[in-house]
């Protein structure tokens, strides 16, 4: 049994008019026992992601702001306090995704930075996990993590989402006691990089995705992502770590609840 730990049930980049419940549906019928469904834009998703969340066992959600959407003004409106009340919901368990994206560039890197911090204040203040979209910023990121820790009166904790940046990030973000998440691209045949740093990732600290829409695994890759196909990057890290489908199914989800403690609280056992 699987959980996905990130993934978007209200985007639909390829028009095919698959709903959220088709895909839950999907993804159970696939051992996807839970998922994470991740906020990008409050002032558009957020009212939508918890209904979908509420609605349904096991399905959990977000509240954030991606940073490619971090120079739109509603967000910018939002306040530490704010997304500390909307965290409240009993199915929002995570803060994010949020972060820094230097390679898009599609909001201004100020802004990025500014709405960074907001989030990673709310996390302190909930003690919610911090979801981190970092793409090649590496340095910025962890700097602004770095630096929101050392004066803060509670800790923090976090996962970098979708990961493929550098070895000294992941061994980094290790180190202040983060976890890391793995999607498909660790079974894209050049990514023996990717793979390298996976094996240097405890297990007691990895996590798998989805990202759907995006990122599908192999044999699925150039389709439309979803989550049932979870399973496909947790048979890679099994490979990695030398471990069977069972294994690394209950390591995965035993290291999901260890995060995203939240949703202890409504989890219902399959």
């Amino acid at each position: 049994m699987y959980i996905d730990s990130h993934c978007h049930l209200n985007h639909n980049m390829n028009g095919e008019g698959v709903s959220p419940e088709q895909l839950i549906a999907q993804a159970r019928a696939n051992n996807v026992v839970g998922l994470q469904t991740i906020c990008c834009r409050m002032h558009e998703e957020y009212d939508l992601l918890t209904s979908i969340a509420d609605a349904h066992d096991n399905v959990w959600c977000s509240v954030g702001t991606h940073p490619h959407d971090a120079s739109v003004e509603a967000e910018k409106a939002y306040s530490v306090d704010d997304i500390v009340k909307l965290s409240q919901n009993p199915k929002v368990i995570g803060i994010g995704e949020s972060g820094l994206d230097y390679f898009y560039d599609l909001a201004d890197r100020d802004d990025q930075k500014v709405s960074f911090r907001k989030h990673i204040q709310a996390c302190i203040e909930t003690g919610l996990p911090l979801i981190v979209h970092s793409r090649d910023a590496d340095e910025d990121c962890m700097n602004i993590i770095t630096d929101e820790i050392k004066n803060a009166s509670k800790p923090l904790n976090g996962v970098l989402h979708c990961f493929s940046s550098g070895e000294a990030m992941a061994m980094h973000a290790l180190e202040i006691g983060f976890y890391i998440s793995f999607s498909g691209m660790i079974t894209f045949k050049k990514m023996d990089w990717l793979r390298d740093i996976a094996a240097q990732v405890p297990q007691d600290r990895v996590l798998v995705e989805t990202d759907a829409p995006f990122l599908a695994p192999m044999p699925y890759r150039g389709k439309t992502n979803q989550p049932a196909y979870v399973e496909y990057t947790a048979l890679e890290l099994a490979k990695i770590h030398n471990l069977t489908r069972e294994e690394m199914g209950q390591v995965t989800m035993d290291n999901f609840f260890s995060l995203f403690t939240k949703a202890k609280d409504t989890w219902i056992k399959p």
